[in-house]
């Protein structure tokens, strides 16, 4: 008897702390939510910087954080100084850190002339991973090849075809 409740709590220990090992494994994914124009090649961002303008954009909430008077603000839009700043062409650095506009001397001086080559926007990428956007070129032919094919990832190619 006592060599079963031995075997019985064991096991109900092993159960628990199996269970808190895969609580501590998660993997952050927000591919369908990054803007188009960010850059391929993060499957997950929490914010970009622009230092050419000396903002951010914060992905999880779709709002740029720039200095206005003094004060860092949060908008969904650029204000008007930036009509013309192409978001397609600029440089982005992925900051997957809370708030890093706080420490912005620190991101400006850091990023100071580094060169961002060519850096290929979500939109211009055929990579299917990036399908899920439905702001992507993409998007409407993976959700047919989803519909037709009743997968949850598509084929692939994005065009509905094997």
């Amino acid at each position: 008897m006592m060599k079963k409740i031995i075997v019985v709590f064991a096991v109900i220990i092993g159960c628990l702390s199996c269970e808190t090992t895969f609580a501590q494994v998660r993997v952050k994914v927000n591919i369908g939510t990054q803007p188009i124009w960010g850059p391929v090649g993060y499957d997950h961002v929490d914010y970009y910087y622009l230092p050419d303008i000396e903002a951010y954009y914060y992905v999880p909430r779709h709002k740029y954080v720039y200095m206005e008077n003094g004060n860092w603000i949060s908008r969904s839009n650029l204000p008007p100084r930036y009509r013309n700043y192409d978001m397609y062409s600029s440089r982005k650095i992925v900051i997957n850190e809370p708030k890093p506009y706080l420490r912005h001397q620190q991101y400006k001086t850091r990023f100071a002339g580094s060169d961002h080559e060519n850096q290929q926007s979500i939109r211009d990428s055929r990579e299917s991973r990036y399908f899920e956007n439905k702001n992507h070129p993409e998007h409407s032919k993976w959700k047919e090849a989803q519909r037709n094919h009743g997968r949850g990832n598509g084929n692939g190619n994005g065009n509905g075809r094997e």
